[in-house]
Formats: structure tokens, C-alpha cells, sequence
């Protein structure tokens, strides 16, 4: 049998993915990407803002049409939308067989069984404890970098956010396991590992009563093969000495460091439940450029947060042309139900709030163009991830400074033949306004 997986959403979710397609091969499942000669449909869902929500029915219903024009017997939906809206999913769209929540995807196998005989399959483990994994998982990234997540859920209840209620409260994965695991991918090909939760800096307090996260780097260190190791969701409170100084002590830990702000006026941050205000931003970006002087900082921001007005947003512009984030994504506000934040009083119009994210990505532009220019002359290694098509001698590759899917590129101009995965040193010669043009150091 032939089966077509979606997944939509985090890096985070395509982990629970990829084990869920580890299973389902195992049990001599066919991979397909032809919905129309699919046997097995599974969407694994988001809802984490409107239009994630909106792209997860709209697949669904999409792949709903194959079981009246297609091949397909089972159309199973998991994730996040399930957990959030179990009931209404197959009220609203019948055609679906079985849905499960965030905790129950080790369960895929039973529900594709179940489905194959007509019934409708039904499964929501409570949101405490992790799902039970026997089964290796199968990489979908391409084979050179793939994405532990090392915990599941959070506890932090920012105001406009569901993640606690669709993925429960903070469990971290045991660190022996994740040691494993990263030694079987690393087996397998991969060369970099992408450290992702919903909160990695937290990583150990539930199990060991400490933030360990410093400890799995020392750790993970140490395998053979492995060429980078990059941390994601970093909040900035919880950064700690201990894990700043594994990033410089620990040769293979990228010196990038992913922690979202949403803001910086003090009464926003207040409102969204964050536990910083902007003197400790400020002073917390300034401290990591002055210990780890190379370090890349990414950051996410939250345009027109329910009550925000025009000059809170220029304070935010004043903040984002002064700290100089290497790496910036701005998101208009989604009113989510269920969130205190979606009953704030003096919600701001959706023009406005479009109006204001772009006002941030263009001066994020600018900062930078001008930051990518200084690197001209710098010599640094990059992966390749392809080649550019109609150009020979033209390839794409990543450096520390960029995460997959979610930063820029640096284009290599060279004569030699390159393969995807490879690592070549590369000097930077020129700049576009969020890539890097370089060639091969001899």
C-alpha cells in the first residue's frame, strides 16, 4: 500500500512525523507523493495562528476529494488542529477515518489498522508522559541535517498562545535517549543537529531538577562525524551561564543562537505574559556579543498585540535598528481563541498590524544588508545544499550563521563538482540583501 504524509507546521511537528513514517514503513508501508495514487492519507496538523489553522483545513478538505476521485482507503489527521478541535474536525469533514492527538502518534500503526476495516479510529492519551517510540525514524530533510526535539510542551502561558493547551506542559526527553538517538542519525548520514522544543533552555528541570542543556552539548560533542550542533527556542530569561559556556567550549556548537523577544516595550511584554522586560533584552543581547563575539542572534517579533499603539510600535522600530539582530521574522498577532490575549479590549485592525510587520522586515532589511556586507572578506565553512538550476558552476550552501528553511543562503561560485551535504571553507565576496555570495578557499 502506497501512503501520501502532509506535515505541516514546526520542525517540531515534523519530527513527530518522521517517527510516525518510520512506523508506518517498518510495516512495509510505500512512500508516495501523488495524493492521487495514495492508499494512506495522513496530515499531521497545525493550529499555532490563524493561518496555520486555515492551510491545515484546507489540506485536509483538499485530500478528503481523493476518497471520492483518488486511490485513497484512509485518511487519518494528527496533530495539533485534532488535539484542539477533535470534535468539530469530523463533524466538519466526514471523510476522515481517525484522528489523533498530540501525545498518540506512536498509536499510527493501530489507527491505520483500524481504518483498513471500516472503523472510525479514536485516540487521545492525556498530555503528560511522552509517546513510547520503538521505531527508528525516517529523515525527510534531505539525509545531512535533521531535528532532535529535545522536549515536549511548555509551561510558560504567554497570553496569546495555545501551545500549552495542545501540547501540555513541559516533559523533557531523557538524556541517554536523546544520545542514542543522535548517534543513529548521525549514523545515518546527518552531520548537523538542530536542537528544537517549544523551550530548549529548560531542557532537564523536569527529570534532573536542573537546566542540563549545557550537559547534552558536552555530550553530543563528543560524537563521531557530527559537524554542528544548533540550538532553536531559546528564551531569554532562562539563558544561563553554564550553557554559554558549553557554546564556546564545545567546538561542534554553532555559535547562533535562536531567542525569541515578540517585543520590547515594557507594557506589551507585560500583557503577553513575558517574564523579561526590555533593560534585560538589552542587557541579555549585549552579553552574549560580549562573551561569544561571532554569535548570531535570531529573534521573533509580534506586531499589533492587542492594545498596541503607534508609538510602542516606533519604540520597537528604534529597538530593531539598535540591536542589529543578525536574523529577524515578524508576525502579524492571530487572535486565538481560548487565550486571554483574544479577549484583550482594543484589538488592532489587521491592516494596521500588516501595515507594521512590514515596517519591521524593511528595516530588518536594511540592518541586514549592511551586517552581510561587513562579512565580505570573512572566511567561514558551509554546507551545500544544491545547486542552482541553469548554473554549473553555481551551488547553495548554509553557514552557522543560517538555519534551514528559515534564514538566508550563501551562493558558491566554483569549478569543482559539489554534492549535496558536502562542508567546503568559502570566503565571503559580496552581499545580497539576506544572502551571501562567496567562493572556495583553496
Amino acid at each position: 500500500m502506497k501512503l501520501l504524509f502532509v506535515s505541516l507546521g514546526c520542525d517540531k511537528n515534523l519530527v513527530d512525523s518522521e517517527y510516525m513514517i518510520g512506523m508506518l514503513t517498518s510495516h512495509g508501508i510505500e512512500l508516495t507523493d501523488d495524493e492521487t495514487e495514495a492508499d494512506i492519507i495522513i496530515v499531521n496538523s497545525c493550529c499555532f495562528i490563524g493561518d496555520a489553522k486555515e492551510e491545515s483545513i484546507n489540506t485536509i478538505l483538499e485530500m478528503a476529494e481523493q476518497k471520492k476521485t483518488g486511490c485513497c482507503k484512509s485518511l487519518i489527521v494528527t496533530g495539533c488542529l485534532t488535539q484542539r478541535y477533535q470534535d468539530e474536525v469530523k463533524k466538519e469533514i466526514p471523510e476522515v477515518d481517525a484522528i489523533l492527538g498530540t501525545n498518540s502518534y506512536d498509536s499510527i500503526v493501530e489507527a491505520l489498522e483500524e481504518t483498513l476495516q471500516h472503523k472510525f479510529y479514536k485516540n487521545f492519551h492525556t498530555l503528560s508522559g511522552l509517546p513510547q517510540l520503538s521505531t527508528k525514524r525516517t529523515v525527510t530533510t534531505g539525509g545531512h541535517y535533521a531535528y532532535l526535539k529535545i522536549a515536549e510542551g511548555c509551561n510558560k502561558n504567554c497570553t496569546y498562545c495555545v501551545i500549552p493547551s495542545v501540547r501540555g506542559r513541559y516533559r523533557s526527553v531523557p538524556m541517554d535517549e536523546l544520545v542514542t538517538s543522535a548517534e543513529e542519525l548521525v549514523a545515518g548520514g546527518v552531520k548537523e543537529l538542530i536542537l528544537v522544543a517549544q523551550e530548549t533552555t529548560l531542557y532537564g528541570v523536569d527529570l534532573y531538577g536542573k537546566k542540563c542543556l549545557h550537559e547534552l552539548l558536552d555530550r553530543l560533542n563528543g560524537i563521531s562525524g557530527l559537524f554542528w550542533i544548533r540550538i532553536m527556542y531559546c528564551y531569554p530569561e532562562e539563558i544561563y551561564e553554564e550553557l554559554i559556556d558549553s557554546m564556546i567550549k564545545d567546538k561542534k556548537v554553532c555559535h547562533y543562537l535562536d531567542m525569541p523577544v515578540q517585543h520590547c516595550n515594557d507594557t506589551i511584554l507585560q500583557r503577553m505574559g513575558r517574564k523579561t522586560n526590555k533593560k534585560e533584552l538589552i542587557e541579555r543581547i549585549h552579553y552574549l556579543r560580549k562573551r561569544v563575539p561571532d554569535i548570531t542572534l535570531r529573534t521573533s517579533l509580534i506586531c499589533g498585540f492587542p492594545g498596541e499603539t503607534k508609538e510602542q510600535h516606533e519604540e520597537l522600530m528604534q529597538f530593531v535598528n539598535d540591536m542589529e539582530f543578525d536574523r529577524l521574522g515578524a508576525f502579524t498577532y492571530s487572535a486565538e481563541e481560548g487565550t486571554p490575549a483574544a479577549e484583550m479590549p482594543d484589538q488592532v485592525p489587521q491592516e494596521q498590524k500588516e501595515e507594521w510587520q512590514a515596517d519591521v522586515m524593511e528595516l530588518q532589511e536594511e540592518v541586514i544588508f549592511d551586517k552581510n556586507e561587513a562579512m565580505k572578506g570573512t572566511v567561514l565553512y558551509a554546507f551545500i545544499e544544491g545547486q542552482v538550476a541553469d548554473e554549473n558552476n553555481t551551488y547553495v550552501g548554509r553557514t552557522y550563521r543560517d538555519a534551514p528553511n528559515v534564514d538566508g543562503y550563501i551562493f558558491i561560485n566554483t569549478d569543482e563538482e559539489l554534492l549535496t551535504g558536502d562542508i567546503v571553507k568559502v570566503e565571503v565576496t559580496g552581499a545580497y540583501e539576506y544572502d551571501l555570495i562567496a567562493t572556495i578557499v583553496k
